[in-house]
């Protein structure tokens, strides 16, 4: 029987709950679920392959289907870290507009940045809250987006009918001075009815909740050494730091 190779073990803290959770690093077979994943250059493959990877990967009990979408980016990102290295390196293509012979036109230079994923920490906004006081006797308490609820492309959607059904998606309860109201057991269709007969004003109080929601964010300075171009750029979300 040949051996067996050891692997460490690693720990990150969740953001949503503080929880700690212990991890190995991925090997040659996550690294194979990656690679058929890019093949296909579908979203929804890639978005697979990292929740089948942190399945594979992590040693602790939980629920990858109902995690909130920033713990499994940045459950991700100390995953990669440290598989492959805490060193990310980007590659951008400079914009900036040049004159060439009396004609204007892109600069086109490569520009690479280097990233340490390790110093990405997220953001929180201390307003945050997940219960919304819509009116003095009624209320709603949402629970935080996943991979399994939503298409999260919708989170920074501009269709109103996408916003509408994020929120909905993400409503937990509802509640009044009598009684609370399980989203689960009531039918989409009242629950899309109860958001569209609000105001404006409490469609915005729902909003600020998604708005103000943890992210991974990172500001970086891009200099172009070939036409002197600078500028800072906000690379925000995982796939930001796999450009």
């Amino acid at each position: 029987m040949l051996p067996k190779l050891d692997v460490p073990i690693y720990e990150t803290t969740l953001i949503s709950n503080n929880q700690t959770i212990r991890f190995r690093p991925f090997l040659v077979k996550e690294q194979k679920i990656f690679l058929m994943a890019a093949e296909t250059n579908e979203p929804k493959d890639t978005i697979n392959a990292i929740k089948q990877v942190l399945t594979n990967c992590v040693l602790d009990d939980i629920d990858i289907e109902n995690m909130a979408t920033f713990d499994i980016e940045y459950l991700f990102l100390q995953l990669r870290a440290r598989s492959i290295g805490e060193v990310v390196n980007l590659r951008f293509n400079c914009n900036n507009n040049v004159n060439v012979k009396d004609e204007e036109q892109k600069c086109g230079n490569l520009v690479k940045i280097d990233v340490n994923v390790l110093e990405i920490n997220p953001t929180r906004n201390e307003n945050h809250s997940n219960k919304i006081q819509i009116t003095d006797k009624v209320g709603v308490v949402l629970k935080y987006p996943t991979f399994g609820s939503i298409d999260t492309n919708d989170l920074d959607t501009q269709d109103m009918q996408q916003i509408l059904n994020v929120i909905v998606s993400c409503i937990d309860y509802i509640y009044d001075e009598e009684q609370v109201y399980y989203a689960k057991d009531t039918r989409k269709e009242e629950l899309i009815e109860f958001v569209e007969n609000m105001k404006q004003g409490d469609l915005e109080k729902l909003s600020a909740f998604f708005t103000s929601l943890p992210k991974l964010k990172k500001d970086v300075h891009f200099h172009c050494d070939k036409c002197g171009y600078e500028e800072d750029i906000t690379l925000e979300g995982v796939q930001s730091f796999f450009a």
